[in-house]
């Protein structure tokens, strides 16, 4: 059973023999009892310890002891630029959003893609979900590639900063002030290894403006700022992968003409920074999904029609004119099953996939009824002002019980092994599903040759020269 360091004497005793810290770095001494006991220990640390020095001394060793594995987090930006030039094709890589369980779900993950020679996959976690799930961006970072050092991952971990999105609503009150929160987030994720970063500044598009144009101006203006700032925070040797978006998940469907107005000032925007700055290499679209999906009076998904046409002509005018990887599908995982192999065929890039598993640990026969019973009383007592009047029970509990996961998350990653260990399975069966539905698999071949990583220096805690 995994335990918790409280200082940091227990964690270097802890590490003995199996982690040493020699020049600044990690050297492993025994991968063995690494995979086997030391990385449980590390990440419930990194995760829980009261002790802020120590959470701090455990995060880093995490991360450099992948480092020290063949395990760096690194940009997809020089794949989506060969899908840019139609080099490699037929297949999108999916963007997984773990929001509980991460370093048992990110396992399930790579175990999937281990066994079916997947190459791109990226782990994600959104603006709103690192709140709700209280898990920092370094936080995720640690589980994640504590996934990876348990199951013998070697290679780059794409990490992922979904939706870093501007509030519509706190940037009418304070434009500069919720820019600057934004900035702040991209900021602490690039410096806990996030280097793929999608930016949202969609929520800004005003369609009641007479000209497409101006509808899509302060959207292109402010992701143009701040694909900048990104292209001066982003490490030596590395560009970062730089999302942009056009129509807001839920809102009506993009279009051509959007696409291209936004391209066309976000590039005129990006050139007063220099000639050689270098934009977005992929554009998320509206195509008619929801995030979570739409539930039913009686908790049901109402079934989704996602216009596939607008989706294919989308990506391959994003490819021809403007160089992307193509066009980015999010909200997609609630969709039936034999919706997802027509992502390929349609050309989409890239597909964001979150809700669908949140739902499978909720209603996995081997969630603890008690403990479930027990988050959906937290919602009802604390989320009650969230309820409109036309929900039925079941729809409030749907849309909000996402918000049970952060105030569980102890009881949450301390379920008994064994149903830990089931719910893990399931999920491994179904990213295998997709992987192959999403032709990814047998592409790790693809990802050897366009992504070189990039091992950045990460400055030892003060805790750990003592």
């Amino acid at each position: 059973m995994a335990t918790t360091y409280e200082t940091v004497d227990q964690l270097k005793k802890g590490f003995e023999g199996i982690l040493k810290i020699s020049d600044g770095d990690v050297k492993v001494l025994d991968k063995k009892k690494l995979r086997s006991s030391l990385i449980g220990h590390l990440i419930l640390t990194a995760v829980f310890s009261s002790d802020e020095e120590t959470r701090k001394a455990a995060r880093w060793l995490i991360r450099r002891t992948g480092a020290a594995m063949g395990i760096l987090s690194t940009s997809i930006h020089p794949l989506y630029e060969a899908m840019g030039r139609k080099e490699v094709s037929g297949f999108t890589v999916p963007a997984i959003n773990i929001r509980a369980l991460t370093y048992d779900v990110a396992q399930s993950v790579m175990r999937a893609a281990m066994k079916n020679n997947v190459g791109p996959v990226i782990f994600e976690i959104a603006r709103s979900e690192i709140d709700y799930t209280s898990q920092c961006p370094e936080e995720y970072t640690c589980a994640v590639t504590a996934a990876a050092i348990k199951v013998g991952h070697r290679g780059p971990l794409f990490l992922q900063g979904d939706h870093f999105q501007v509030s519509a609503k706190k940037f009418a009150s304070d434009p500069s002030q919720e820019v600057q929160a934004v900035k702040d987030l991209i900021w602490e994720a690039i410096e806990a290894g996030f280097y793929n970063i999608d930016i949202d500044t969609s929520t800004l598009v005003d369609l009641s403006k007479p000209t497409v144009e101006e509808q899509q101006e302060t959207n292109y203006s402010l992701a143009a700022e701040l694909t900048t700032m990104i292209r001066d925070l982003e490490p030596a040797g590395m560009t970062i992968s730089v999302g942009g978006e056009i129509g807001e998940v839920g809102g009506k469907n993009s279009t051509v003409e959007e696409l291209r107005a936004y391209m066309a000032g976000y590039l005129d925007d990006l050139k007063k920074s220099g000639d050689d700055m270098i934009g977005i290499s992929k554009i998320s679209v509206q195509s008619g999904t929801t995030h979570g999906g739409v539930p039913l009076p009686d908790g049901t998904i109402a079934k989704v029609k996602l216009d596939f046409n607008t989706l294919e002509k989308l990506s391959e005018v994003a490819r021809a004119e403007f160089g992307l990887s193509g066009a980015v599908q999010h909200g997609a995982s609630t969709l039936p099953n034999e919706a997802f192999d027509k992502f390929p065929k349609t050309g989409t890039a890239e597909i964001h996939l979150a809700t669908g598993f949140q739902n499978m640990i909720y209603e996995s026969k081997h969630f603890p009824a008690a403990l479930k019973d027990q988050i959906y009383q937290y919602i009802k007592n604390k989320m009650i002002s969230e309820k409109k009047d036309t929900d039925t029970e079941e729809q409030f509990i749907y849309k909000t019980r996402k918000k049970g996961l952060g105030p569980f998350k102890k009881e949450l990653w301390n379920l008994p092994k064994e149903a830990l260990h089931a719910i893990g399975y399931e999920l491994e069966n179904q990213f295998s599903f997709l992987f192959e539905k999403l032709n990814v698999k047998n592409t790790s071949n693809i990802v050897t040759k366009y992504i070189k990583p990039v091992d950045v220096p990460l400055k030892m805690p003060e805790a750990l020269r003592a």
